[in-house]
């Protein structure tokens, strides 16, 4: 049986309450014993009426259920709604953020854009600049995450809304120096597969063995300083 509201409860307590106090009433202005009892007995039975309708009949409770189930499901469905915009937002600014964000194209398929040094143009003459090189395992600076770079752009390659989350005006600077994308080892339990990030928050580090699903798609093997390229991304850096 449903939980009585307070206001419910009230409703109940008036009724009962209201019973004494007019047969009180009566027995102060009624003009003789039987027109008093008469005016009882019909209070009585309006009071009973009354309450078996709201209360002791099941067409009413029934009601009361409906209504109640109605409320918590539109309450349910709002929460679940307000926790799927949080949640999307929340996944899609992450995604931005390390490189992952995929883009629609006409066909209503998802495909991944050439951004974060996912262009397949060949990268070369290599400039001198791009200290690092494809297969060289990598650790971030600041995060202390540890990973491989699968490729690189000579400057930042991504879409206005990335740069502008990542890039406040105090670090635009940052955008025109070469970026790498990395596939981020399994081992260190850092939530997230893909970054890409600026040449000045990595460091090359010798002898770690990257775990990643997707390892074997890029390269073939290690040979203890660096990955080796698989024939297609070889011939897309040649110089690396």
């Amino acid at each position: 049986m449903p939980h009585i509201s307070a206001a419910a409860a009230l409703q109940i307590c008036v009724l009962l309450s209201a019973l004494p106090a007019q047969y009180f009433i009566s027995q102060w202005y009624g003009t003789d014993s039987a027109q008093r009892i008469q005016i009882t007995e019909r209070l009585i039975i309006a009071s009973w009426s009354s309450f078996t309708k709201s209360y002791l009949n099941l067409d009413a409770w029934a009601d009361r259920l409906k209504l109640w189930l109605s409320k918590t499901r539109q309450g349910e469905g709002t929460k679940t709604e307000r926790r799927k915009v949080v949640n999307t937002v929340k996944e899609e600014g992450e995604n931005w953020y390390y490189g992952e964000k995929k883009t629609k194209i006409a066909d209503n398929e998802a495909e991944t854009h050439s951004y974060f040094a996912e262009s397949t143009h060949v990268r070369s003459p290599k400039p001198e600049y791009i200290q690092f090189s494809v297969g060289q395992v990598i650790v971030h600076k600041r995060f202390g995450y540890s990973g491989v770079i699968v490729g690189w752009d000579v400057k930042a390659n991504a879409p206005e809304e990335w740069l502008q989350h990542k890039y406040p005006p105090a670090k635009q600077d940052l955008k025109d120096t070469p970026h790498y994308r990395i596939l981020i080892n399994k081992a260190n339990g850092f939530g997230k597969s893909t970054a890409y990030i600026p040449e000045e928050e990595i460091t090359i580090i010798m002898g770690l063995e990257v775990h990643h699903p997707d390892m074997k798609a890029y390269f073939s093997g290690y040979d203890g300083s660096k990955y080796i390229m698989q024939p297609w991304l070889k011939k897309i850096y040649p110089h690396d």
